[in-house]
């Protein structure tokens, strides 16, 4: 407790302040989004749309604060904790579990609470450390069958979880999508990636049954386009959104002017479509402001990862990185329809409080990589001598 003090008290000096002011430039500029996207009449009253996320803003940096401050090797020898912790928290979906008008049951809605938690998005945190935990312990030996076997286990126990409770397609995704950055950058054999590339290809016709009609919809629309041709099923929400996209031209229609997101015609025109939304009013100038603030962010992690000599803080940063990038590549994906529908906010930008705090928390994992790229555990555990 003591360390954690000392670390809470020189954050300022050691953690990376850099990172922090590019993410709240990042979520102040959402912020300015958000209160644009929901003018629209069909929010009321959109006060209350910012309060909360300047809420989750506050409490984002505090989180990232505190667990900059905390040793990661502290973290990681809580392994088993962080898995049952997991594991408990997605379970919480049976009894408190709502759709949040999302069509996925992946909200926890606690009576006491004024709004609803995601639990698969704190999950990200957890299991970050978990797959930097097992990567670490098995660093000599990363492509052996029993190290990627093991780091197998806890991607398919929390995928399998969350997809049985919740259906959240997207949010799952993330979770395969660090596992592929995680493991790439540890150094596990490409040998693998091929065979499940393989293993993939030959699942895919067996479990394509298994998948809802809506499902397979959304995937066929990009390659078919026999499928709703008129626009006004399947395609609907993509073809008003890609509209919105490319209405505004170079420079945009001007905040709080845009012709469809004005007239609240945008389906999640404040979060999911928040970048089809910024395209209308901002232009092309804003889409692009908009990513090189997101690729800023990704690149600060993936160069604190290379600024650490200690294994498992390298892959912590680009476990982080991958997430983002993923989230961001499926959110603007959507938007121009090149990539299927399944639900993702744009880091820091879309309208969404557990979205926030998680990122900045997650983000606090990089910067205690950044503040301590090097193992400190000796510190803990080698005895003073005494004379």
């Amino acid at each position: 407790m003591r360390r954690f003090l000392e670390e809470l008290k020189d954050f300022t000096k050691k953690g990376d302040m850099f990172l922090l002011v590019l993410c709240l430039i990042v979520a102040a500029f959402g912020c300015v989004c958000i209160t644009s996207a929901t003018s629209a009449d069909k929010f009321g009253n959109n006060l209350q749309y910012i309060l909360i996320q300047l809420l989750a803003i506050c409490l984002g940096v505090v989180m990232y604060i505190v667990i900059s401050s905390i040793d990661l090797d502290i973290l990681s020898e809580q392994r088993g904790i962080l898995v049952a912790f997991n594991c408990f928290l997605l379970l919480m979906l049976i009894p408190f579990g709502t759709d949040n008008n999302t069509g996925n049951r992946s909200w926890l809605d606690f009576p006491f609470l004024p709004i609803n938690i995601q639990p698969a998005e704190i999950c990200k945190i957890t299991y970050i450390i978990i797959m930097a935990s097992v990567m670490n312990a098995h660093q000599n030996r990363i492509s052996s069958p029993v190290s990627v076997f093991h780091m197998c286990f806890h991607l398919l126990l929390l995928v399998g979880l969350n997809m049985v409770l919740s259906s959240d397609a997207g949010v799952s995704l993330i979770f395969v999508f660090i596992f592929i950055g995680m493991t790439y950058a540890g150094g596990v054999s490409l040998w693998w990636f091929v065979l499940a590339i393989a293993l993939i290809a030959v699942c895919f016709p067996v479990l394509w049954p298994f998948l809802g009609e809506y499902q397979q919809n959304r995937i066929l629309i990009l390659f078919d386009e026999s499928i709703d041709p008129q626009g006004i099923n399947e395609r609907y929400h993509y073809t008003m959104n890609l509209r919105s996209l490319t209405g505004g031209g170079l420079t945009g229609q001007g905040l709080f002017n845009g012709n469809r997101t004005q007239g609240g015609s945008l389906f999640a025109q404040h979060t999911d479509y928040i970048f089809s939304s910024m395209g209308e009013e901002l232009g092309f100038i804003g889409c692009v402001a908009i990513m090189l603030m997101e690729l800023a962010i990704i690149a600060r992690c993936i160069f604190v990862g290379m600024r650490c000599q200690d294994y498992m803080r390298r892959v912590v940063c680009y476990g982080a990185a991958s997430a983002l990038m993923f989230q961001v590549m499926i959110n603007v994906g959507m938007c121009i329809g090149a990539m299927p529908v399944i639900g993702l906010t744009l880091p820091l930008i879309s309208y969404g409080g557990s979205s926030v705090v998680t990122i900045f928390a997650m983000l606090g994992l990089v910067s205690g990589a950044y503040a301590r790229p090097q193992s400190l555990s000796h510190e803990r555990y080698v005895q003073p001598y005494r004379g």
